[in-house]
C-alpha cells in the first residue's frame, strides 16, 4: 500500500485523536488480579431453547487452563466493517460480481454501523471512506477495476494498522470482510505476521470467497489461497460465504454482528506470558460459539 498509504494514514490520524488522548487505553498490559481481558465471541442457539445465553453455559480455556469468566454479555455496539476487495487482474470473478458483493453490505448494515471499502491489487486504495450512505457507496463502486497482482497480506496489514487500530479503544466492533479467493502474490508482509496482528487486535475476518484461480496448486513459501481464507477466518472467529450468494452473506454477517456478538471478560489465572497462548471457547449442547483461537505474545 505504497502511495495510498498516505490516504489511509490521513484517515487514521483523525480517528486516532481520541485514542491518543485516552493514553492508548485499548492496549492491554499484563493483567493484574483486579484487571480483566475482553474477548469477542459469537454465540447462537442451534436448538429451540429460548432466553439469553449466559456465562454459566460457556467455558473458556486459555493456554489449556480453564478460566473464571467474570462477565458474558451481548454486545450491541455498532460495527466498523472494512470491505477489502480483490481488484487484481486474474481473479475468477468479474467486476460486476465484486461490485455486487460490496453493494449488498450497504443495504444490510444496521443503524450506527459504517463501511470502509478498500480495493487492492499491488496497492490498496480507499474506494469509499467510512460511511453508512448506501447511495454514495453504490456510486463509488464504479472505480473497481482488474489489474496487477494481488498483494492481499500487505492490504490486510495496512487496514488493520491504519484504519482499525485507531478504533481499538472505542466501543465498536472491528471487522474485515475479505472479498477474494485468498491468493497473495508479491506482498512484503508474511501471512503469519498479518494473522498474528489481526488476532492481537481481536479483529474478526469474514470471507466472501471467489473460486481459487490457482486450481489448488502447491505454493512453495506460503499457504494455498483456500488455506489462507480458512486460516484467516478460523483464527479470528469469522465465517466463509461463496461469492455467488452476496446478499445472503451480507445479511448473515450484519445480523450476526448485531444479534449474536458477545463480550467475554476474564482475569487470567496461571497463564504463562511471553508465549502465544491457545484460546478455546466451548458451550453447552445446543449453543454454537466462535472466537479467535490464539492470543499472540505481548
Amino acid at each position: 500500500m505504497r502511495a495510498s498509504h498516505k490516504t489511509l494514514l490521513a484517515l487514521s490520524i483523525l480517528s486516532a485523536i481520541p485514542y491518543l488522548v485516552m493514553g492508548q487505553a485499548g492496549r492491554r498490559n499484563r493483567p493484574s488480579d483486579e484487571g480483566a481481558i475482553s474477548l469477542n465471541v459469537v454465540a447462537m442457539r442451534t436448538d429451540d431453547a429460548g432466553g439469553p445465553i449466559t456465562s454459566k453455559q460457556i467455558s473458556l480455556y486459555d493456554g489449556g487452563i480453564e478460566q473464571t469468566i467474570k462477565n458474558f454479555s451481548l454486545d450491541p455496539s455498532p460495527a466498523r466493517i472494512v470491505l477489502l476487495v480483490d481488484n487484481s487482474l486474474t481473479i475468477r470473478a468479474d467486476v460486476e460480481k465484486l461490485e455486487t458483493a460490496a453493494r449488498e453490505f450497504a443495504y444490510e448494515i444496521y443503524e450506527g454501523d459504517k463501511l470502509l471499502i478498500v480495493g487492492y491489487d499491488e496497492q490498496a486504495e480507499i474506494v469509499a471512506d467510512w460511511t453508512d450512505d448506501a447511495k454514495a457507496i453504490e456510486k463509488s463502486l464504479s472505480s473497481f477495476r482488474k489489474k496487477g497482482d494481488p498483494h492481499l497480506f500487505d492490504a490486510l496489514m495496512a487496514v488493520s494498522e491504519e484504519a482499525l487500530l485507531p478504533l481499538r479503544a472505542s466501543n465498536q466492533k472491528r471487522i474485515v470482510v475479505v472479498i477474494s479467493d485468498g491468493l497473495d502474490r508479491g506482498s512484503k508482509t508474511k501471512f503469519n505476521k498479518v494473522l498474528s496482528e489481526l488476532q492481537s487486535q481481536d479483529i474478526t475476518v469474514y470471507a466472501v470467497q471467489a473460486p481459487d484461480r490457482t486450481g489448488g496448486a502447491l505454493r512453495r513459501d506460503q499457504p494455498k489461497p483456500v488455506q489462507v481464507i480458512e486460516k484467516l477466518v478460523e483464527g479470528t472467529g469469522g465465517r466463509i460465504f461463496p461469492i455467488g450468494e452476496p446478499r445472503e452473506a451480507a445479511k448473515a454477517i450484519c445480523d450476526e454482528l448485531r444479534k449474536n456478538r458477545y463480550v467475554l471478560s476474564y482475569a487470567p489465572s496461571n497463564v504463562p506470558y511471553g508465549d502465544a497462548r491457545r484460546l478455546l471457547v466451548v458451550a453447552d449442547s445446543g449453543i454454537q460459539v466462535r472466537s479467535k483461537t490464539l492470543q499472540p505474545p505481548h
